[in-house]
């Protein structure tokens, strides 16, 4: 007897594996990007101890051992590109660490595709022709004022920004939305090109379409544009409709988004 057995969707990465190294105590990241992910794009995600969110706390995170291993545990899953979930953590001595980060993680995830949230902001910065930035952050005053130089080496005049000075990871990801809204809002100037939202436990992409819808800029999160380029890397149209004007391009139009965890799927067998 013919059996026709209904299947559900399961979230298997069939078009995309998106391996992250993220920080111990982050929960935004994973989750943003699960809701950006389209059918067929997973995450699987390495961790590694961070302590506070200061220049010193990043500085020891990044000289870990911990840091090769999550690199290597990850990228043996297997996985198609390799992520640094830490916008701060790369960008925090300039872009010549920011370029030697990836260069060691090419090393521990040999034919990989690997890149940084600070390398995928810079590429959606210039794939959207971007100048002049507005910049918002949850740091304290001396990550954020590495933010401005990092951008500003890369070309990008800072015209406003402001900063929270929260120093704990957990803190962060306690910013309701709403606020993140607002302080998107309070950076805009009519000289800045477009908004960019730093930290990948900072609460954004649930904000970027309405705050585009407000401003006639784009806005862009950094883990709006670490998925955004782990999906360029890959050359898969993968992300979902509804989250920024940088993702306009890699949406999977074909695929059906509502009700897709209940709707069954006919496979049939003999």
């Amino acid at each position: 007897m013919n059996i026709t057995p209904q299947f559900v969707f399961d979230g298997f990465g069939s078009l995309s594996k998106i391996g992250l190294i993220n920080l111990h105590s982050s929960v935004v990241m994973e989750g943003e990007m699960w809701a950006m992910a389209a059918p067929g794009v997973s995450i699987h995600t390495s961790r590694l101890k961070v302590g506070k969110i200061t220049v010193d706390g990043i500085d020891a995170m990044m000289e870990s051992p911990e840091l090769e291993q999550a690199a290597r545990l990850v990228a043996g899953s297997p996985i198609d590109v390799l992520c640094f979930g830490g916008t701060s953590a790369s960008f925090l001595h300039g872009t010549a660490w920011d370029r030697a980060l990836i260069t060691k993680m090419q090393s521990w995830a040999p034919g990989v595709a690997v890149t940084t949230a600070s390398t995928a902001v810079l590429a959606a910065l210039s794939a959207l022709h971007v100048g002049t930035v507005g910049l918002a952050t949850p740091y304290i005053d001396e990550v954020h004022e590495r933010a401005i130089r990092f951008l500003e080496e890369n070309g990008h005049q800072v015209v406003k920004g402001k900063n929270l000075g929260i120093d704990t990871d957990q803190a962060l990801a306690e910013v309701p939305l709403e606020q993140v809204y607002d302080l998107v809002l309070s950076v805009d100037d009519p000289q800045a090109s477009a908004l960019f939202i730093s930290c990948t436990n900072f609460r954004s992409v649930g904000a970027i379409r309405a705050l585009e819808a407000a401003l006639g800029k784009p806005v862009i999160s950094a883990v709006q544009a670490l998925f955004w380029h782990s999906l360029q890397l890959t050359g898969v149209k993968g992300a979902r409709p509804g989250y920024g004007r940088l993702l306009n391009d890699y949406i999977a139009k074909s695929a059906s988004f509502a009700g897709q965890a209940s709707e069954p799927t006919n496979h049939a067998t003999a």
